[in-house]
Formats: structure tokens, C-alpha cells, sequence
């Protein structure tokens, strides 16, 4: 199955001085792109409805970000999103962000399935492994 795709309007007040986008802003665009990608294997349920109704938390134990070019408001920026590894309770996604399909950032991003109410550390819903099994790398 191809990656998800989540694109993002870059906007003149996400620039720095330097007239690209200011680097903090771009982990923000690679976990947009992530609760875009569980929105679309969920039916429309983020991170919110994740936490509140299905009472599961992915918080993140690691990131990682690779920088290839410099983000502007020049062109949409593409991310996509793909599930490269599923543990017993762990996720791992790759986001990789382009303009013009260039590639402006690569990123890996570590989130572990816990309980929301008691934030302990849980193995992953079936419902979940149902949908993110045909993403993965084989």
C-alpha cells in the first residue's frame, strides 16, 4: 500500500528571518501528518477521540529529524506517512515532507500504546493492528 498523504498550506508567519520555515515548526507539520494518518484509518478519529473514547494514548519516546532543504510558502508541503514498524506495544512512522517533490525533511517517530486513564503501557487494540498492517514495509 502506498504511504498516506497529508498535505499542509506553509503560510508566511511559520518563517523565520531567514524567509524559511523556522525549524521548530517542522515537527509540528510531521505529527499533523501523523493524527491526519490515524483520522484516516480510524474513520475520523485522531489522537482527541483516540484519548477520550477509545481510551488509548501514543505518546512519543523518540524522534527523529533529517533536514534535505528549506521549507517555504511557495508550495504546499506533502507529507507522507507510513507505519515502517508495529512491536507489541510499540509504533514506529516514517514522515517524509516535500515541496515540488523535493524532499525537504525526513523523520522517524517512536510512540508507545499506553492506557490514557491509568498512562501504563498496554499492547496495541486489535482494531488498530487491523488497519495498520497493510501499511507496513514489507
Amino acid at each position: 500500500m502506498t504511504p498516506f498523504e497529508h498535505e499542509i498550506s506553509v503560510t508566511w508567519g511559520d518563517c523565520d528571518p531567514a524567509k524559511i520555515v523556522y525549524t521548530g515548526n517542522i515537527p509540528g507539520y510531521a505529527l499533523s501528518a501523523i493524527n491526519a494518518f490515524w483520522e484516516h484509518v480510524l474513520d475520523g478519529d485522531g489522537w482527541y477521540q483516540m484519548e477520550l473514547d477509545w481510551n488509548v494514548g501514543t505518546p512519543f519516546v523518540h524522534m527523529s529529524l533529517d533536514f534535505r532543504s528549506p521549507i517555504t510558502p511557495r508550495a504546499k508541503l506533502a507529507c507522507s506517512v507510513r507505519p515502517i514498524r508495529l512491536g507489541n506495544t510499540t509504533i514506529e512512522f516514517e514522515v517524509i515532507g516535500r515541496q515540488d517533490r523535493l524532499c525537504n525533511f525526513e523523520g522517524r517517530f517512536v510512540c508507545v500504546f499506553t492506557d490514557a486513564t491509568t498512562f501504563t503501557k498496554r499492547t496495541a487494540p486489535s482494531a488498530f493492528l487491523d488497519v495498520l498492517r497493510p501499511y507496513l514495509v514489507k
